[in-house]
């Protein structure tokens, strides 16, 4: 009976065994490293020991002892944001997701004992699930298809951290370009505004023009306050973003935002570049990989939803006879009367038809935020390139040759301070526009690479934002 027993545990798992997997040394993250490193040129690390917590930690204040770049900081998030960590984590779970799902299922032994009336039995059996053993190369390639989801999802997030930190970073530096600019405004219409009020005193000026100084000092001091919470803010989701606080709290940033490059990327390719690329993509066409196999494997199995092969051993003592052995096995199943797969049938294949239409829905959507995402990248450029080349110049020469003629008495104060406000707008102008050129550069490389905003509407493991094949087919 035991030899009976053993050989069935035997056979049943090697029946399986050959689907089995190991665990990964990195848990998955060769992928997203090689990702990430390819995209955006950048380094990933998941920490799991003291010891990847000590060399993270010494990176990041290397990167912090000088002032900070826009690729710092977004190394600096990469390495040290808790929440990309997490997302790790979440990809090692999926791992043993994998694993189990390779693994034969667990055969059931059981034993019992019946006594009654002088007599007793004696049964054991080792049951096991012949249905789990003989789908379980298709789950498992399955199985290898959600893993390989959850790794472009960990890089996605990892892109996703990236750009935010490239957009806060621009918009903390310009900010605070923005405040140093209204400082000195501040500080010119504070003394404008005492000239006023001493002519207006001696009755030189009227109370229109003293009223004129005094708002724009007024409007200009509101600006300022404007401004200080802006760059404030801006740079606590920066920290926020780069997972720092009390000592990282203090990193420098530059005072301006770099020059603009000499010209404008030439991207004829966008669209074709976006498809080959967007990782939101890769991972809906493995969704829809994904489900097809999973339409087949109910198919497959309509028919059969329950099937246990059971090798039992019994042994039974009567007290009138010797005892005796019964051996063989049991096949239980359930007979289709009411349902014979259909239902499972028509809802696989439906949600596989709603996966496909969403996408080949994301497909035209990525296109066209790849076009929109170059056409607001080209604009930004010739328009912060028109300020830098143009507007600023000829404010320049103004002003100059305004205190020219202020110092050979052709001119009044007022008439030169009237200048001063409309350069004053020129500069706030150029800066704005600067910011709003690297903000579209950010969104450009997202629209490629991805990296953005969900999806309205949110995803799911079957209605995820998807796009149709590499090649742009049907």
């Amino acid at each position: 009976m035991t030899h009976y027993l053993a050989r069935g545990l035997l056979v049943f798992a090697a029946f399986g065994l050959s689907g089995c997997m190991a665990f990964s040394p990195d848990a998955g993250m060769t992928t997203v490293s090689d990702f990430t490193s390819r995209t955006i040129n950048k380094d990933v690390a998941f920490v799991r020991s003291a010891e990847g917590a000590a060399s993270v930690e010494a990176r990041v204040r290397q990167l912090l002892a000088r002032t900070l770049s826009a690729d710092a900081a977004v190394q600096i998030a990469l390495l040290n944001n808790k929440g990309l960590q997490a997302t790790y984590n979440e990809l090692a779970l999926a791992e043993t997701e994998l694993v189990e799902q390779s693994l034969p299922p667990n055969p059931v032994f059981s034993i019992s004992r019946i006594t009654g009336n002088g007599a007793s039995e004696i049964e054991r059996q080792v049951v096991g699930d012949i249905l789990a053993l003989a789908t379980l190369p298709f789950r498992s390639e399955i199985a290898r298809d959600r893993f390989r989801q959850a790794q472009l999802r960990a890089a996605l997030a990892t892109l996703r951290l990236a750009a935010d930190v490239r957009r806060a970073y621009v918009r903390t530096v310009a900010g605070n370009e923005m405040v140093a600019l209204l400082t000195d405004a501040k500080a010119t219409a504070e003394s404008t505004a005492q000239l006023a009020v001493k002519l207006g005193e001696t009755g030189s000026l009227n109370k229109l023009d003293q009223a004129r100084e005094q708002v724009f000092y007024a409007e200009t001091t509101a600006d300022l306050a404007t401004a200080r919470q802006s760059a404030t803010s801006a740079r606590e989701k920066l920290a926020r973003l780069m997972g720092l606080w009390d000592d990282g709290l203090d990193f420098r940033l530059p005072n301006q935002l770099p020059p603009l490059p000499r010209r404008p990327q030439s991207l004829p390719g966008i669209e074709a570049d976006a498809v080959a690329h967007r990782v939101d993509l890769q991972i809906a066409r493995l969704e829809l990989t994904a489900l097809a196999k999973s339409l087949n494997l109910t198919e497959a199995t309509r028919f059969v939803t329950l099937l246990d092969l059971a090798g039992i051993s019994r042994r039974t003592q009567d007290p009138e006879g010797p005892p005796f052995r019964e051996r063989g096995f049991d096949v239980q199943f359930q007979i289709p009367i009411f349902d014979g797969g259909e239902v499972r049938v028509r809802q696989a294949a439906e949600t596989y038809n709603l996966a496909f239409n969403r996408l080949t829905e994301r497909a035209v959507n990525v296109r066209s935020e790849a076009r929109d995402a170059y056409r607001v990248y080209r604009s930004s450029y010739d328009i912060a390139s028109h300020y830098q080349r143009e507007i600023i110049p000829l404010r320049k020469i103004i002003t100059e040759e305004m205190q020219l003629r202020f110092s050979s008495m052709q001119v009044d104060i007022f008439a030169l301070l009237t200048e001063a406000r409309q350069r004053l707008a020129s500069l706030r102008g150029a800066i704005d526009a600067k910011q709003k050129f690297f903000l579209a550069q950010s969104d450009l490389q997202t629209a490629v690479n991805g990296g953005g905003a969900p999806a309205s509407g949110g995803e799911n493991s079957t209605t995820i934002a998807a796009a149709a094949p590499a090649d742009g087919g049907h």
